[in-house]
């Protein structure tokens, strides 16, 4: 045998370059203005609008949308949801996921890129950090820089407001499940309950977490719409596309050269389409899944190409069709309506039509019948029979309703153990007990079908509404 030692094999480092084992590498956007930024800071205006203020508007003297969880109440403005009424979160997740396949058929990730909150705060936090700590190139020379009292202030600046913004967007959520007016003065205090505490910062956390530190990774490898988009796109779908066949060979030139004489294409090789993407992708290297579909690329592109005085549109919104094709934009739009687009526009507007039509004839009166089992029946003075009920009523309005009881089936049946009319609170639940009698010989023995029918009447606007709910009456 061998005398030599044995040297064991260390594995090779990881290869920050390969794709198993990669290394993120930190990514400075560039800003850029233009169109399509205009139209982003315009949806980050109105979402943020929509989630900061909608908290502070009051109707009818309570929060005007206000999720209250404790009284099993849901107010979004002048309606009042209950859990009965679950239907109605079912068809909002139903607009909700047909509306994302007719806009990601038509025009790609529209929603990733203008409204996802994981963008539009990314935005907002982005732009505080361009105003502390400068441009793309003065954040990545001072992240390079050592520790100095300059860096120290302004990092400390920055992340002080990223978690101002990341807890008040904590409070403003948690604002929607308890009247936020109350829960601003508890948080002043210190006095908030251990739920409410809890998802402020967990909320908070996440805010700030995902748009200051992980940004794109949540992008790239949290969102699973990230991995399957592809799936719905066709070859008509509007997607963000570099124009080959127009900006190859690409390579520096002077702006008053002759491309065609320099045999180069319209791309004059900046990369501000890479500097400004979020992601950090090149576009000129075809569809990629990073892509969420900004558009910043085109505004930065458009830019350089109206510096060198050549047409815009080197990276722009097309198809895989038009572009293969040489398509204008009349033959691309024309084949927008496709079948799948105008099934997925047909099923969307049935559903928001028929949702629309069945809240504006809801019924403000809901009424559940329970029959006291303790007791089958039981005979009464005069030699009737009587059977005790429960009955749920709810008045979904915000105005009081008076309501009477009736009953009809087998016989004469007669409502005692409640005055009538009674008043039922506006937006209210009671739970009324209540006995039915009858000619016991009318009656056949075992079960015999009755209806109750509620009536409610609201003096305010003279509606009038009938419940009519099937019970049973017993004799033995």
């Amino acid at each position: 045998m061998s005398s030599r030692p044995i040297i064991p094999i260390q594995p090779a480092p990881p290869d920050p370059d390969d794709g198993l084992w990669a290394v993120r590498k930190k990514i400075y956007p560039r800003a850029v203005g233009g169109w399509f930024a205009k139209w982003r800071w315009f949806v980050v205006f109105a979402t943020q609008f929509v989630f900061y203020g909608f908290p502070w508007f009051t109707w009818n003297d309570r929060q005007a949308v206000l999720f209250d969880l404790g009284a099993r109440k849901f107010y979004i403005f002048g309606v009042v949801f209950w859990p009965q009424d679950f239907i109605y979160l079912t068809i909002l997740l139903l607009i909700s996921a047909f509306s994302l396949f007719l806009f990601t058929a038509v025009a790609g990730r529209l929603w990733c890129g203008y409204a996802c909150p994981q963008t539009v705060y990314t935005e907002i936090f982005l732009w505080i950090e361009r105003r502390i700590e400068g441009d793309h190139v003065a954040r990545k020379r001072l992240d390079e820089k050592a520790l100095t009292p300059a860096k120290v202030g302004k990092k400390a600046l920055k992340h002080a407001v990223w978690i101002a913004v990341a807890l008040w967007t904590g409070l403003t959520f948690v604002g929607y499940f308890t009247p936020i007016k109350e829960l601003l003065a508890s948080a002043m205090h210190f006095q908030t309950g251990p739920w409410e505490t809890f998802w402020i910062l967990f909320y908070g956390f996440a805010t700030y977490g995902n748009a200051g530190w992980m940004r794109e990774q949540v992008c790239l490898y949290m969102c699973p719409y990230a991995r399957f988009q592809g799936v719905m796109f066709d070859r008509d779908t509007l997607l963000i596309t570099y124009d080959e066949s127009r900006g190859e060979p690409r390579g520096a030139r002077g702006k008053k050269a002759d491309p065609k004489a320099l045999g180069l294409g319209d791309c004059v090789d900046c990369n501000i389409c890479v500097q400004v993407c979020p992601t950090g992708i090149d576009i000129r290297d075809g569809q990629q899944y990073e892509c969420i579909g900004c558009a910043a690329c085109i505004d930065g592109c458009n830019q350089v190409m109206d510096k060198m005085g050549y047409p815009q549109g080197l990276i722009r919104y097309a198809t895989q069709n038009a572009v293969e094709k040489h398509y204008g934009w009349d033959q691309m739009f024309k084949r927008v309506f496709r079948p799948r687009v105008l099934v997925y526009t047909v099923i969307l507007w049935t559903i928001i039509l028929a949702a629309t039509l069945h809240l504006i004839h809801r019924v403000p009166l809901k009424v559940d019948v329970i029959r006291d089992r303790g007791a089958m029946s039981r005979e009464v003075a005069g030699g009737q029979l009587e059977n005790v009920y429960r009955l749920q009523l709810m008045n979904t309005r915000e105005i009081p309703m008076q309501v009477t009881i009736r009953a009809e089936g087998f016989a004469p049946l007669s409502v005692h153990g409640v005055a009538q009319p009674l008043t039922l609170g506006p937006a209210t639940t009671r739970m009324l007990p209540l006995t039915l009698r009858a000619d016991p010989a009318l009656a056949q023995k075992g079960s015999n079908r009755i209806t109750f029918h509620v009536i409610g009447h609201f003096a305010d606007s003279g509606d009038v509404f009938t419940v009519s709910e099937k019970a049973a009456f017993f004799r033995p």
